[in-house]
């Protein structure tokens, strides 16, 4: 079972890894004309009724593969404002070999003939709500037949995450979904065939480009609506929270606090001017600090770093524990906080970022090759109940359900402060996603940014603040 969003990620992916969406076109194009094939014999009407989106390019390419049969293709509205490349190559096939394939340039116009098969190609997952023209008029003719209708992935009209049909939904005797089952077409009455269209299994296991879709910003967003991320660290480092907290804002959180003891507050105030430096007074966190902190974090829906720089005194450590008993929010928890959180109880929502060091100290695996152990770090992250980023050359990530791969970066990684940077993107991107796609997405756009610079030794960690937004952008075309 697949979502709608989760399956276009998978979709980029692919094409990142070398399959073009035009050979999993071909697939899938195929894969409807011999679902066809099976409901009726060579000589039978088909009518294909298609959309100017890549739902519609599906259908240009079975009517290639259904030469024995009486096939005719409409595509709903003019050629030329076909949305995607690939969906007007295979339009533009169908001319060229002499197709019955015409444009209907008003739904009213729309000739069905007297089909034995029509497929419903119009919208695929992507577009739902109301049928609008000209898919409200075809849909209301392909219901008035009396032909099987084969819907592609999903019948026009239909949510394929919930199942819920509009007024005026294609009523489909028959759906063919692509790669995997998507949640709502159980709801349907209509039987329902998943076609392996040759997507790598790699597509859905390793992070990619695809992964980067949702990270969107609205247009109309008020300061805030991205996110404030308050960094709690620093005392013995000072470098740790201030990459924190400029990442944070680099992968898009609209504010970066930053908490401190006083002694460090001019060093950190001095690396950035877009940080503000909240600092107490005393030498290192305690707990004489944590009620204010929890406050602040609270009262401003702070997404927290804790961990930075921080240290390992023992009155450090419980005012960790004690910050993770009293906060019930969103925080990516780093560094030195790490070995506290197996031992609290916590209501808040956590992304633990270790190292294989810091994961084995944690309870988890003791492995050096993490990618040997996504078995036993999935089992660690159920147990402990929170999100676990293990960092490595391909780092691990599992919420205990769900367990994937990065294997974006650069060897030049190894440098100090890499880490830092990684858990200030979590922070930014947790703010607006999901825990889980937030700790899979940061990880991806680290180790790009890395990749983007080109260095091979001599990488700073701060340098990857700079190509921190570059490495946010999805760079998949169609």
């Amino acid at each position: 079972m697949i979502a709608t969003d989760r399956m276009a990620a998978v979709d980029a992916n692919a094409a990142a890894l070398g399959v073009p969406r035009k050979q999993l076109m071909e697939s899938s194009g195929n894969a409807v004309a011999r679902v066809v094939r099976d409901i009726v014999e060579p000589g039978a009407q088909v009518t294909i009724v298609a959309g100017r989106g890549n739902n519609g390019g599906d259908a240009f390419v079975a009517a290639r593969f259904l030469d024995e049969h009486d096939t005719r293709t409409r595509l709903l509205g003019r050629a030329a404002t076909i949305a995607t490349e690939i969906a007007r190559e295979n339009w533009d096939a169908l001319q060229e070999g002499e197709y019955d394939a015409t444009e209907v340039r008003d739904s009213r116009d729309l000739d069905l003939g007297d089909p034995d098969v029509v497929v419903d190609a119009m919208l695929g997952t992507g577009v739902t709500g109301a049928l609008r023209e000209p898919e409200a008029t075809a849909a209301e003719a392909i219901n008035a037949t009396d032909a099987t209708v084969v819907a592609v992935d999903v019948p026009s009209g239909v949510d394929a995450d919930t199942g819920e049909a509009t007024s005026g939904a294609i009523e489909a005797d028959s759906i063919v979904t692509f790669h995997d089952e998507k949640p709502g077409l159980g709801e349907l009455d209509a039987a329902v065939r998943v076609v392996d269209i040759g997507i790598p299994r790699a597509a859905e296991r390793f992070v990619g480009p695809g992964d980067l879709r949702t990270n969107t910003r609205d247009p109309h967003a008020a300061k805030g609506d991205s996110g404030r991320v308050l960094v709690i660290g620093g005392g013995p480092y000072t470098g740790a929270p201030a990459l924190a907290a400029e990442a944070s804002l680099r992968a898009g959180a609209d504010l970066a606090f930053v908490s401190v003891p006083q002694d460090v507050f001019e060093p950190i105030a001095g690396y950035a001017e877009d940080l503000i430096v909240q600092p107490y007074d005393a030498e290192q966190l305690s707990p004489d600090q944590v009620e204010g902190l929890v406050e602040t974090a609270t009262d401003h829906d702070d997404v927290v770093v804790l961990g930075p720089g921080l240290g390992t005194a023992d009155e450090t450590l419980e005012a960790v524990r004690e910050f993770l008993r009293e906060f019930d929010g969103l925080a990516v928890i780093d560094a030195d906080a790490l070995s506290v959180v197996p031992e609290v109880d916590t209501d808040a929502t956590l992304v633990c970022t270790p190292n294989r060091h810091e994961l084995a100290e944690m309870g988890g695996p003791a492995v050096d090759d993490l990618r040997s152990a996504t078995d036993e770090i999935a089992s660690f992250a159920d147990e402990l109940g929170h999100v676990v980023l293990a960092k490595a050359k391909d780092d691990v990530i599992s919420n205990g359900e769900t367990t994937r791969i990065c294997r974006a970066g650069t060897p030049g990684m190894t440098v100090g402060g890499t880490g830092d940077v990684l858990a200030g993107i979590t922070a930014a991107l947790l703010a607006t996603h999901d825990p889980y796609e937030a700790a899979c997405m940061a990880p991806y756009v680290n180790g790009r940014a890395a990749e983007h610079l080109g260095r091979g030794d001599g990488l700073l960690a701060s340098e990857l603040l700079d190509a921190v937004p570059n490495a946010l952008r999805d760079d998949d075309d169609e």
